[in-house]
């Protein structure tokens, strides 16, 4: 589960059957959550889940910032299809303020003159 949670905080949306996504969820909730307080008793506990110290610093400093208004539902599953190999659920877990919707520029419409 920790290898799924440095990830899914690394690359902000990871693909994995259902039943692992929603076990992921109540984990990664639950260190957005500690990422949100700041203080340092909050990042020894996320760091013995993610051994990554990029990772952590990327949710403490950007994801915990992105989710600072929100007071839960920080993920969203997406159902996607059934593997080939096994015919298991497989579904897309992502970060609901992601980096990429956040940083898109908008696009502007050029006046033709």
């Amino acid at each position: 589960m920790s290898n799924l949670v440095t990830s899914l905080f690394r690359y902000e949306r990871i693909q994995t059957t259902d039943a692992k996504a929603k076990e992921l969820r109540r984990v990664a909730e639950k260190l957005i959550t500690l990422g949100k307080k700041g203080d340092l008793h909050a990042r020894r506990l996320v760091m013995r889940q993610i051994g990554d110290e990029e990772v952590v610093s990327k949710l403490f400093g950007d994801i915990s910032k992105r989710n600072e208004n929100r007071q839960g539902g920080y993920t969203r599953i997406l159902k996607l299809s059934v593997r080939h190999g096994d015919a298991a659920p497989v579904s897309a877990i992502e970060l609901v303020e992601r980096a990429a919707e956040v940083a898109a520029p908008e696009k502007e419409e050029s006046s033709a003159e």
